[in-house]
């Protein structure tokens, strides 16, 4: 009996705070209604005001030396509980894992802010830096309540930014400036500096675009958004067309120099030969009629300087197709499983904000009240 009254007593107490609780909160109910009622009309606000955002998404492929096995190997080995990485890629090959870091780099998000799109409020395509610095100027509510929810749901993302960044960033005040390396006047180191409004709108891109590798099944999915579908269903190909650019320049190198190198020298071979012929053509119609022995010495060495010319001319256009079909080889490229499409919805939804914002203010109503509950029993708790 007394241990059944022993495992009787923490129901019954449960029970009395659940009960003592439910009471604490319709008794100090006038400041839940006070606080849902404020987040609601924020709320309404905030949805009456807000953007519409337009999301698309895409399946790539990329289409690599090794693919198949690193796909099917990769696969085996995932479902067996290992990461094969990038093992079974080839040392030219450019890990998809490393595509992601791609459309976080400075280059990448200065070429699509440069890049011209189709956006409503403009009569003629102009570039996302121009859209952004000219026609994206949000009202004072609009920044009031950007405000508002930083710190109200997004508070903890806030806190650990501040964390991370505890010593703030200044503006550069130099500009990029080129680095001569001593007896090299033609290599320049020029770094990329970024001035404060590049800086904010080259977040503002990294924040639209997101690019995920399943390492399973080998293929890559990209999503963009925006504030216009039409302008987010071309960013969205853009990105792929410079994601194809980054990558193809990577693979193609080394080939693409081979190629450059056997270029030059096939057009300065080119040059000679052509020299030695005309110079051979003019000897064989000065010396027609009468060939002397001086005459006929100076026409076997430009002859025979024509016979070398002419060999080594045709042994590079061997190599130089050769290397233009190397370079062809190498190309990678990225197939588009799921194509672009423009959207017709917006992906935002005005009743998911407003039902956001009145979850909070219940929250923080049910919070307040409970807090000027138990604070003083937790404090007299600690001081005992």
């Amino acid at each position: 009996m007394e241990d059944q009254n022993l495992h009787n007593i923490p129901a019954e107490e449960e029970g009395l705070d659940l009960i003592a609780l439910a009471r604490s909160l319709w008794k100090e109910r006038k400041i839940i209604f006070i606080c849902t009622g404020i987040f609601i009309a924020l709320g309404l606000a905030a949805a009456l005001t807000m953007k519409h955002t337009y999301t698309v998404s895409s399946i790539l492929v990329p289409q690599i030396s090794g693919a198949s096995r690193y796909v099917s190997m990769g696969s085996l080995a995932a479902m067996a509980g290992y990461d094969l990485g990038t093992a079974s890629l080839s040392s030219s090959d450019l890990s998809p894992l490393v595509y992601p870091q791609i459309l976080k780099s400075a280059t990448f998000q200065l070429d699509l802010l440069n890049t011209k799109y189709h956006f409503e409020k403009a009569d003629s395509t102009i570039t996302l830096y121009t859209y952004l610095k000219d026609y994206n100027n949000p009202s004072k509510f609009a920044k009031f309540l950007g405000v508002l929810r930083k710190y109200t749901l997004g508070l903890p993302s806030t806190i650990m930014g501040a964390i991370n960044n505890i010593k703030p960033e200044k503006e550069s005040k130099y500009e990029a400036q080129s680095i001569a390396v001593e007896g090299e006047d033609s290599y320049t180191v020029k770094p990329i500096v970024l001035s404060k409004e590049e800086a904010s709108f080259t977040k503002a891109v990294a924040s639209r675009m997101s690019l995920t590798v399943d390492r399973k099944e080998g293929y890559l999915t990209l999503t963009v958004s925006g504030a216009e579908p039409l302008q987010t269903a071309e960013m969205a190909i853009r990105v792929i067309e410079l994601l194809q650019n980054e990558v193809t320049a990577y693979r193609t190198t080394k080939a693409q120099h081979q190629l450059e190198y056997i270029q030059a020298r096939y057009d300065e071979v080119k040059a000679e030969m052509e020299l030695y012929q005309t110079q051979l053509a003019t000897i064989r119609d000065r010396n027609q009629q009468m060939l002397t022995t001086r005459a006929r010495i100076e026409q076997d060495r430009v002859q025979t300087k024509f016979a070398v010319a002419s060999s080594i001319y045709a042994e590079l256009s061997k190599q130089l197709e050769t290397a233009k079909m190397q370079v062809k080889r190498d190309t990678p490229t990225i197939t588009v499983v799921q194509p672009i499409t423009v959207p017709r919805s917006p992906s935002t939804s005005r009743s998911r904000t407003l039902l956001v914002w009145t979850f909070v203010g219940i929250l923080l109503g049910c919070g307040i009240v409970l807090g000027k509950e138990y604070l003083p029993k937790i404090k007299e708790s600690f001081n005992r």
